[in-house]
C-alpha cells in the first residue's frame, strides 16, 4: 500500500515516513504543492497525507485539482491551521479527515487505518485464499485462524500476491508496493522476502504455494491436490 506525504517540514515528514514505514507502508515524500500535484498526476497512491501550508502551491489548491480530476483518493489533512473555518474549508474542498499539528504518531496511524478501511468501501478488506487470510486494515495474516509472525515487508509481499492470486507478479510490481522513491531496493531483496514467506507458509501447513515463474515473476496459487 502506497502513501504520499506532502509536507514541507523535513523533521516532521521524516518522523511520519519512519513511523508509517515501520508499520509496513510504502511511503513517498514531496516538499511542495507543485511536486505533490505532479506526483498525484503521474503515480497511483492509496492515501494522501497533505499539509495545507505547502509552498509554491497550497494544499487546498492541490486538493482542488485532485478532486477536479474526479479522483476518490482518500486525503488526510495535516496542518497547524486548526481553526474551525480552516477545518471546514479543507473538508468542503474534499478532504476525508483532518489532524491538527502537533499530533501523536499513534493517532496518525489510527487515522490512516480508518481511511484505508473507508477507501476500500465496496471491496473486501479481508482477503482469503485457501486456508490463508489477510486483514488489509489490521495487517494480520492467519492460517486457519492462527496468526502468522511476518515482518512488515513480508506482509507487503503477501498482500500484493493475494490481491493478484492466480496471476504473475513481477519484481518491479512488488518493489513499487514495498518501497518509497528514496528507499534503495537491494538486488536480491524481493527474492529474500519471497523465500522467507514461502518457507513460513510451508511450515504453517498452508494449502497455498508461491511459484517462481522463471523470467516473469511470482504466482500464488492453491497447492496441487487441494
Amino acid at each position: 500500500m502506497r502513501i504520499l506525504v506532502a509536507e514541507d517540514d523535513a523533521i516532521l515528514a521524516g518522523a511520519v515516513l519512519h513511523g508509517l514505514r515501520q508499520a509496513g507502508y510504502a511511503v513517498d515524500w514531496v516538499k511542495n504543492g507543485l511536486e505533490a500535484d505532479s506526483a498525484l498526476e503521474g503515480d497511483e497512491f492509496d492515501l494522501l497525507i497533505l499539509d495545507l501550508g505547502l509552498p509554491r502551491k497550497s494544499g487546498l489548491e492541490v486538493l482542488k485539482r485532485l478532486r477536479g480530476r474526479d479522483s476518490r483518493l482518500p486525503v488526510l489533512i495535516l496542518t497547524a491551521l486548526d481553526g474551525v473555518s480552516d477545518r471546514v474549508r479543507g473538508l468542503d474542498t474534499g478532504a476525508d479527515d483532518y489532524l491538527a499539528k502537533p499530533f501523536d504518531l499513534a493517532e496518525l496511524e489510527a487515522r490512516v487505518r480508518a481511511l484505508t478501511r473507508r477507501g476500500m468501501a465496496g471491496g473486501p478488506t479481508l482477503l482469503r485464499h485457501g486456508t490463508l487470510s489477510y486483514d488489509q486494515v489490521g495487517r494480520m495474516a492467519r492460517i486457519n485462524g492462527e496468526p502468522l509472525e511476518l515482518s512488515a515487508r513480508e506482509l507487503g509481499v503477501l498482500e500484493v500476491l493475494m490481491l493478484r492470486s492466480g496471476r504473475v507478479v513481477n519484481k518491479e510490481q512488488l518493489a513499487e508496493q514495498l518501497y518509497g522513491w528514496d528507499e534503495e531496493v537491494g538486488a536480491n531483496a524481493i527474492e529474500v522476502y519471497v523465500h522467507r514467506l514461502r518457507k513460513i507458509l510451508a511450515e504453517s501447513g498452508a494449502n497455498v504455494q508461491i511459484h517462481t515463474i522463471r523470467g516473469a515473476g511470482y504466482l500464488m496459487d492453491l497447492a496441487k491436490g487441494v
